[in-house]
């Protein structure tokens, strides 16, 4: 340590000052500023670790004395000093230290844990491959019938979380001109370990999008005409990510960045319930969860609570994974319900098309119970006519109870127990 301005009588002070008292006086400081910052820098400790312990170390390896750690004894007394000095102003800033956070890359903490995100970007994807592609829905009229199950490897170098995203960059030229194209988000479909339990792979469910002039919405053409599949058809327009997926085979590179998304997690306390509703791929979340809690080797059985899906699908030719969710009422009749509205196929009580929420109101006595509990999270992925649907089920039981439906959704929001991603 410098000493540029040591007055004489500071000097001659320090000359008569024993040096065990130079010592403890450096100890004292150092000791007192240890105790100052424990609890600023406690938070950057790893969860139920103080900081105390690593400081109080510190201070005693600086207290050896003169010799051995090479200052004088009026340098010791101003190490002493300076530690007290630093222990008032460390008491006068310990909030402001409080609020400071570690940023890592690829990480991001949710509710106090970390969890991986974005640990690939756009301009730096992570280069996988596929292992299977697989048709999971039968022909129907629509044109864009066509619904796949993709597994792709990524070697457990993009770890995630059940409810979370990755994105697809398509080759392209997308509907921009765009070369690659734009990244595409997809909700997960498997759980953190895969389909295959390793947690080298991850998967997705993906609808083919087409569209045709006359047989539905088409506002504009991709595709040179004629088209093969439709001849006689003004404007086809093909989804540029969709088809790139849907036409992957084995071993064909695939682009992946992410993963992210904290909206969809589930909730830590494994006696919550869980509410699920989904259409069409929408289901893909619900897949994820649903795996965790009841298929794989290291999680199934944990779950206390009760699990309710309930999907939605134009025909039954539609239903995704269908045996998966028979297979799990059958093991876990107690814990797991399943049902479904096929708008096409089925009618409600006034003898019109049956969607999500008419199927759900046939079973508001045994839900709307649920949703008042404290531990039950609602879960909604897909189309957006859901939420309003969900108060034309439910509104009218609120209002029952001396409650205001969007005023309850509030609260649930607060609570984190409602959860929404639908477009």
């Amino acid at each position: 340590l410098s000493q540029p301005s040591r007055s004489p009588a500071m000097s001659r002070t320090d000359a008569r000052m024993p040096a065990s008292a130079v010592v403890a006086a450096a100890a004292a400081g150092t000791l007192a500023y240890a105790a100052c910052t424990q609890q600023a820098f406690a938070g950057l400790a790893p969860r139920g670790v103080g900081a105390a312990p690593q400081l109080q170390a510190a201070a005693a390896a600086s207290v050896v004395g003169p010799a051995a750690s090479g200052l004088t004894p009026s340098s010791s007394a101003a190490v002493g000093l300076l530690a007290a000095g630093a222990a008032v102003a460390g008491a006068r800033s310990r909030t402001a230290r409080r609020a400071v956070e570690v940023k890592k890359k690829g990480v991001r903490v949710v509710d106090g844990k970390e969890i991986p995100w974005n640990l690939f970007s756009p301009k730096a994807p992570y280069k996988g491959s596929t292992i299977s592609k697989e048709t999971i829905t039968t022909q129907s009229r629509l044109v864009n019938w066509e619904t796949t199950h993709v597994v792709m490897r990524h070697d457990k170098n993009l770890p995630y979380l059940e409810g979370q995203s990755i994105g697809v960059i398509a080759p392209g030229p997308d509907k921009k001109g765009e070369v690659p194209a734009k990244i595409r988000l997809y909700s997960i479909a498997s759980s953190a370990p895969g389909d295959d339990e390793t947690y080298e792979t991850v998967s997705l469910v993906v609808k083919r999008v087409v569209e045709v002039e006359g047989k539905g919405w088409c506002e504009h053409s991709n595709v040179a005409l004629p088209d093969k599949e439709f001849p006689d058809a003004t404007k086809v327009y093909r989804g540029v990510c969709s088809t790139h997926i849907c036409d992957l085979k084995a071993g064909d590179e695939v682009l992946l960045t992410g993963p992210t998304g904290a909206e969809m997690l589930l909730p830590e306390d494994p006696s919550s319930n869980i509410i699920m509703l989904a259409t069409g791929t929408g289901i893909a979340p619900f897949r994820s969860f649903l795996r965790h809690l009841f298929h794989d080797k290291g999680s199934a059985g944990k779950f206390k609570g009760l699990a309710w899906m309930f999907l939605g699908v134009p025909f039954s030719a539609s239903l995704l994974y269908d045996e998966e969710w028979k297979k799990m009422k059958v093991e876990y009749p107690d814990q797991f319900r399943y049902d479904y509205a096929i708008s096409d196929e089925m009618k409600n009580k006034e003898g019109k098309s049956m969607y999500v929420q008419h199927r759900v109101m046939e079973f508001t006595e045994d839900l709307w119970p649920m949703m008042k509990l404290t531990k039950t999270h609602v879960y909604m992925c897909g189309l957006k006519g859901m939420e309003s649907g969900l108060q034309e089920a439910f509104g009218p039981l609120a209002e029952k109870d001396g409650l205001v439906w969007p005023e309850f959704v509030k609260q649930m929001k607060k609570d984190g127990r409602y959860h929404c991603e639908v477009y």
